[in-house]
Order: structure tokens, then sequence, then C-alpha cells
């Protein structure tokens, strides 16, 4: 493979067309603070940790993997841009001020979200949690029921690999679950901080304990430039969390562009228009993202 081309062809006229408008794109993370990048995009907020009604985000990882996929870059003079810069944004706080939290509640915010689904227009939903406990690597773990009932409600569930890789078996609840989209990162051979950790080929690769192949794509996680829950600033963050909202953002620009596509119609689509890297498919799934493939016409 060759790392000086490591890009995800973003920039290219169809995708530059395409901004996810109207598309509803739900985070399923540590909250949301209101930045400028967002303006009035931001159309629900849900805190099921500590039941508070206005947005906010007292970890910085949620806003982070929100601008990712949907800040327009107001503050940078759009330097640092979303992929779907005019998508529609419902933050669903389950994580607390450390970023860790309970099965229980993202189950909560998961159940939140497909009551909700129809009120506020949500297509996608993106999850960069996962957990490595062996005892929740089944397939009849509840946080994967959790994540196939969402899958079946019609939504696009877009899920982290994690980080706990480069060994086998190493993919994190929920992504082990075989109807959603598992996301690994495309660049991990670079040495960046995860957690506060140096780590290279960090990306969870499978196979699952079920023996299903993950993750299903790649795409960029190392040292992504996104929002921080500071009024105008930024910040750098790696690991599979930032790879997922990427993936997210492109969805958000296909289902603009094919608002009838269903959620199998997108897995199948990011099958075909991967780029591939000749990795293992349980490094590399089937491919690397490319935006501009994925939204070209039919």
């Amino acid at each position: 493979m060759n790392h000086a081309r490591e890009e995800i062809h973003c920039d290219r006229p169809a995708a530059r067309a395409l901004t996810g408008q109207g598309v509803g794109v739900a985070v399923l993370d540590t909250g949301i603070y209101p930045h400028e990048d967002f303006k009035d995009r931001i159309i629900a907020f849900h805190d099921v940790v500590n039941r508070r009604p206005a947005a906010y985000d007292d970890n910085g990882h949620g806003t982070h993997i929100a601008a990712i996929i949907g800040g327009d870059g107001f503050s940078s003079q759009g330097m640092y841009r979303g992929v779907a810069p005019g998508c529609n944004i419902i933050a669903v706080k389950v994580l607390d001020h450390r970023g860790n939290g309970f099965a229980s509640d993202v189950l909560a915010g998961l159940r939140w979200i497909r009551e909700n689904r129809e009120r506020y227009g949500i297509r996608i939903v993106n999850i960069s949690v996962g957990s490595l406990s062996r005892r929740n690597m089944t397939e009849n773990s509840v946080l994967v029921r959790g994540v196939n009932g969402a899958w079946d409600d019609g939504l696009v569930v877009v899920v982290a690999a994690g980080n706990h890789g480069p060994g086998r078996m190493t993919i994190t609840t929920p992504g082990i679950s075989r109807k959603v989209i598992t996301v690994g990162c495309s660049d991990d051979y670079k040495e960046v901080d995860v957690m506060g950790n140096r780590m290279v080929d960090y990306s969870g690769r499978g196979p699952t304990m079920a023996c299903i192949c993950k993750p299903d794509i790649v795409a960029p996680g190392s040292g992504i430039v996104s929002c921080s829950n500071e009024p105008g600033k930024y910040f750098s963050k790696s690991g599979t969390s930032m790879s997922t909202p990427l993936v997210s953002g492109a969805i958000a620009l296909l289902l603009e562009r094919y608002p009838s596509m269903t959620n199998r119609d997108v897995k199948l689509r990011l099958r075909e228009r991967a780029v591939d890297m000749g990795l293992p498919h349980n490094h590399q799934g089937w491919g690397r993202l490319d935006v501009e493939r994925l939204v070209e016409e039919l």
C-alpha cells in the first residue's frame, strides 16, 4: 500500500455538490457542544446520563465526532469541515464526562432514537462506542440486540471497530453485529496518541467469535482535526472513533442523493465502491472509503 496516497477522496465535483441536507444523523456519545460550526443544525438533544435539557458536552468526544460528520468549518474559514456540512445532528448523551458509560444507557439512547426517528428525520446512527468485555462478545448480548433492533427498523447503524488491535477477535461490541456497518481505521500504521497511549496497528480486527469477517470498511482515523467543546476551537484525536463518523457523513451524502435507499442498499453500495488496499479482509473489510466513488451516479 502506498501510504502517501491515504485519503478519502471527497473533494471532487459530485461530492462537493452534496451536503447531506435534510438527512438526520444521530450521534450516541458524550453529548454535543453547540459549536459555531453547527449553527442551527443540532435539531435535538437527549441526555440519558444527567437528564439535562440543553445541549452540552462535558468530555469533548461527542462534539468531535459530530463535527467530523456535519461541521461546516465556519470558525476555521472552511479549513476543518465535516463530510456532510448540511446534515442535521441529533445528539444523544450516553457517556459521562470521562467517556465511560453503561450498556443500559446506550440501549436507552437507541430506544429514544427509534421512537423519535420520524420526528427528526433520523436515517443514520453513529456509535463510536464499544466494549471488549468477553461477557458481551456474543451476538446475543444486549448491545448487539439493541443495534440489530435499530437496523431492523430501517436505520443505517455505523459502529466503530475499536482500538484493541492488531490481534484477532478484537472488534468491540456492538461492532461484532453482522447487520451493522463496522468501521476500522485505514491509517493505523501511523503511531498516534489514543486515549493517552501511544499506539500503532490498533484498529480492531476480526473475525468475530461467530466467525463473521469484520470490519466492513475502513477510513482514516489518525490525527483527525475537528471541533472541541469550547467556542471556536478545534483539536486533534485519533482512533476508530474518528474513522466511523467519516463513513456516517459519507452515507448522509449518499442518502441526500438517493433518499429511497434502504440500509441494506447503503451497505451493498459501500461494499461495491470501497477501494481494495490489498490487506486481509479482517483488517480492511471491503476496503477503504472513497466518498466520490460512493456518491457518483448509479
